[in-house]
């Protein structure tokens, strides 16, 4: 997917502070209002990942119900709210989009992203978590996914992710827990 036309540069014309045109572009990620000098950094978003895996070492993933990225697969997880830290997150949207609990998390890894969301980029860093779930049995698709699978991560189509991070963290996950 080409990013370049959403990037907030190309789609962010106004100062939100005054309104103002000579809101310009700066190579830092920020904009920066001529007129009311208002500097406006655009900066990561935080978000979770959970990779959870059944007894055959086969990874749960969700399909998206919605866009980006609708109908593919993807790891349950998502947007970290003001004020909550990741791990309250990270259990919060399990028992979301699953209707399960998370009995145990392992940090792993983080991993950046871009998630183009109503016409505009907005840049991620997924942080991510290894869990165990207190049952595998009964697991519900909600909230924005579809549908979920088990799929053994060593032999599955990686293009079937749509998100670069998910690429990325499978890609990551098999050569560091799978050798």
């Amino acid at each position: 997917m080409n990013y370049s036309q959403t990037h907030p540069r190309n789609v962010i014309k106004y100062c939100p502070k005054c309104g103002s045109t000579a809101f310009n572009w700066r190579e830092d990620f920020s904009f920066h209002c001529e007129q009311c000098k208002f500097k406006l950094f655009i900066n990561s978003s935080s978000a979770v990942a959970a990779i959870i895996v059944n007894g055959q070492g086969e990874i749960l993933f969700s399909r998206r119900a919605i866009n980006p990225h609708k109908g593919m697969l993807d790891l349950p997880g998502g947007f970290i709210d003001p004020g909550e830290n990741a791990e309250n997150a990270l259990t919060r949207e399990i028992k979301e989009e699953l209707g399960s609990e998370v009995t145990s998390y392992k940090y792993i890894g983080s991993f950046p992203n871009v998630y183009p969301y109503g016409g505009i980029n907005y840049y991620t860093l997924d942080m991510v978590y290894l869990c165990t779930l207190e049952r595998y049995d009964n697991l519900v698709a909600m909230d924005d996914i579809s549908a979920i699978e088990f799929i053994d991560p060593v032999t599955m189509d990686i293009n079937e992710l749509g998100a670069e991070s998910m690429k990325n963290i499978i890609t990551f996950y098999n050569n560091e827990y799978n050798k």
